[in-house]
């Protein structure tokens, strides 16, 4: 069955717009009931629009759980435990923030998570990079109402995977088969 593409609603305002996320459920439905039958895909619809007041206050507590995990690494040190609390993190983000209402948020938290996975000796991530990527998911989730947020969470999430991707390509150098997922 073909999915249908629902656009974003987007309220704009004086200084800043309000963008709704599209929301795509019914697309994946197999079978619309008929009239009168339960309609689990429009109670799941109506849950969210029921939370969706909640979205802003969950990615508040999200970046302040990934904001932990880097202080954590930072200060103990990188261990098996505070790599998995950092890689955690971001990767809920990296899930949740389209859901949340901030998907531009997704493509830092993705980097991150790359560097972390794809990095064959923990202890030689330059903490800086880490820094940068956790400052980028906060400031990106704070300016989110700005009009121009997008733009600018895209040009950050560049200039991230960029230096990311070098990094990792030159600690991978004698492992091929990761550099071609990490290029790929």
């Amino acid at each position: 069955m073909p999915v249908k593409k629902v656009k974003a609603a987007i309220a704009t305002y004086g200084d800043h717009e309000v963008i709704r996320p599209e929301n795509g459920l019914r697309g994946y439905a197999s079978d619309v009931p008929d009239a009168g039958e339960d309609d689990a895909v429009a109670r799941a619809e109506a849950a969210l629009a029921d939370l969706s007041g909640e979205f802003g206050n969950w990615m508040d507590d999200e970046c302040e759980r990934l904001d932990k995990a880097r202080n954590a690494l930072v200060d103990r040190g990188i261990s098996e435990s505070s790599k998995m609390a950092l890689f955690h993190a971001a990767h809920d983000i990296k899930g949740q923030a389209a859901t949340f209402g901030f998907p531009a948020v997704a493509a830092v938290a993705d980097s991150l998570c790359r560097l972390i996975e794809f990095t064959p000796l923990m202890q030689r991530i330059p903490l800086t990079l880490v820094n940068q990527h956790v400052d980028a998911v906060r400031a990106i989730h704070r300016e989110y109402s700005r009009s121009d947020a997008i733009d600018l969470a895209a040009q950050l999430n560049r200039k991230l995977r960029d230096v990311t991707d070098h990094f990792l390509i030159e600690e991978n150098k004698g492992r091929p088969d990761v550099i071609e997922q990490i290029k790929g």
